[in-house]
Order: C-alpha cells, then sequence, then structure tokens
C-alpha cells in the first residue's frame, strides 16, 4: 500500500526459500516462499536494501539436538513454558515421516525463524554465505515458490542477498537460550 517502503528500509531478514530446490510443503517449493510466490518475488527483485536470507537448507544443516530442545523448554521460566507450548503442535510436523524425509542432514530440532533473527541481532552467527541474485519461479508446475540463485549472474541484478550457508551454532544455541531467561 506504501510503494515507498522498499526505499525506506536499510536491510531485510528473511527465512524462506531454498538454494537446492529441496522442498518442505511441495517437491521444490519452501512454506514460505510457496504460501506467497508472488510476494516474495516483488521482495526480492524490487526491494534495493541489503536482503539476508536464511533458507530451508541453511536451517536444517544448523539444527540442534533433540535432546538441547528438551533442556531449553524445560528451564522452567514463562517464556520456557511458552516455547514449549506453541511449539507443541509443529512437533507432531517435525517428528513426522514426511518431515524427516524433507530434513537435510538427519533429524533434529529445526527453528527456522530463529536463524534470520540471530543474523539480525548478532551477524557473526553466520559464518559462511553466498552472496548473488535471486529471484523467485511463478509458474513451473513443480517449481512454483523455489527460489532461484542465480550464482552465474545471467540475472544481471546489481542488489545481490546474501544467502546463509553457515551457523555458529555455540553462539546461535546461547541467543536461542538467553531469550528463554
Amino acid at each position: 500500500m506504501d510503494p515507498k517502503i522498499p526505499q525506506k528500509l536499510q536491510s531485510l531478514y528473511i527465512m524462506g526459500g531454498n538454494m537446492e530446490s529441496r522442498g518442505n510443503t511441495t517437491c521444490c517449493g519452501e512454506f514460505n516462499f510457496l504460501a506467497d510466490p508472488e510476494a516474495a518475488y516483488i521482495v526480492l527483485n524490487d526491494y534495493l536494501c541489503k536482503t539476508y536470507i536464511a533458507t530451508w537448507e541453511h536451517s536444517c544443516r544448523s539444527k540442534l539436538s533433540w535432546e538441547w530442545y528438551d533442556n531449553w523448554v524445560n528451564m522452567g521460566t514463562k517464556k520456557s513454558n511458552f516455547i514449549k507450548k506453541i511449539y507443541a503442535h509443529s512437533l507432531q510436523y517435525s517428528r513426522s515421516d514426511k518431515e524427516e524425509k524433507a530434513i537435510v542432514d538427519g533429524p533434529g530440532f529445526v527453528s527456522c525463524d530463529s536463524y534470520a533473527i540471530a543474523a539480525a541481532i548478532d551477524p557473526s552467527t553466520v559464518t559462511k554465505f553466498i552472496e548473488c541474485g535471486v529471484t523467485v519461479e511463478l509458474s513451473g508446475k513443480f517449481t512454483r515458490g523455489m527460489m532461484v540463485l542465480d550464482l552465474i549472474d545471467e540475472l544481471k541484478k546489481k542488489n545481490k542477498a546474501v544467502i546463509m550457508n553457515g551457523c555458529d551454532l555455540e553462539k546461535f544455541s546461547k541467543l536461542m537460550e538467553s531469550s528463554l531467561k
């Protein structure tokens, strides 16, 4: 509704998309981008601010152990009790056969949105990244909603996104733990 919003942003942190065509909702679609691929397309193509993206694969490769999760939600604080309640529904899916197949690199606690938030709070939680132009597929039968990484600069985009590709799990877990104290 405000066409000047893209010019007002200094940076943008997104959890969404995928970098290896691994889907968690469809064979190639990550939930957030697949839910509204046109919106993702607009943001990735029209917004000129620095854009940081925590993809599905990044989240999966940066998962924490289920033992860590159990300790985290059982800290005995009001916040940990709240987190335990709100994760209860998604945990049923996280431990389902479909999710086990979708998760990259084996089982564990994947807190998708938290990786983008952690990067915004402490950029040093990101240990590796890929910088390239990105867009979103809008018309493919199997690829609708899939994020496309332009590693060969075919799109000739001036604004390159920073795709997170490595996480300092010690720093990340400390941020997660401190959020529930």
